[in-house]
């Protein structure tokens, strides 16, 4: 019975994450951008808009570390978009599955959220967390934060590294 329980929860992870690259996808050609590319860009949109552009690649880099490390999905939409399948306010990052709408209001944010997307997913632009897995904006004071090694403030929010593993800069953002 527990095998069969395993079976079908890793089978509604697939569908989910087959979900939402599919909607990730369709987003994109409306776009003209990559998927990732568009993902990358909501996730600055809504985490960092209201940043100093080191913010925003902050909070963009971690989304690229999470990719690159074996505890994460390996697509940058599935990393953004993991969890919150069931319930609401239990995903990864908060504005995917707080129940609101997802499209970007101010076309300015949007368009330097596009233009810091591009850049990051080029690897122009080095990570200034020095591998951070992990964020939260100064007004939360999350439990899990007290597990971790804080690496650095930016902007409004703190960023951190593990501290079982040696923090590092992604090597190929466009992979």
């Amino acid at each position: 019975m527990r095998y069969l329980t395993a079976i079908i929860l890793s089978l509604a992870v697939i569908a989910a994450t087959a979900d939402v690259q599919a909607k990730s996808l369709g987003d994109a050609k409306k776009s003209g951008h990559s998927p990732d590319v568009h993902c990358l860009a909501q996730n600055i949109y809504h985490e960092a808009r209201g940043e100093p552009m080191v913010g925003k690649v902050a909070v963009a880099h971690v989304v690229l570390n999470r990719a690159a490390d074996r505890r994460w999905l390996a697509r940058i939409c599935s990393v953004i978009k993991q969890g919150g399948y069931k319930k609401r306010h239990r995903c990864q990052f908060s504005w995917w599955c707080d129940g609101r709408s997802d499209k970007p209001k101010d076309r300015a944010a949007w368009k330097e959220s596009l233009h810091v997307a591009k850049m990051i997913k080029t690897g122009a632009v080095n990570d200034p967390t020095n591998g951070a897995l992990w964020y939260h904006a100064l007004s939360v004071s999350p439990s899990w934060a007290k597990k971790l090694d804080r690496y650095a403030r930016i902007g409004q929010h703190i960023f951190y590294t593990d501290p079982k593993r040696a923090p590092r800069q992604v090597a190929d953002a466009s992979n």
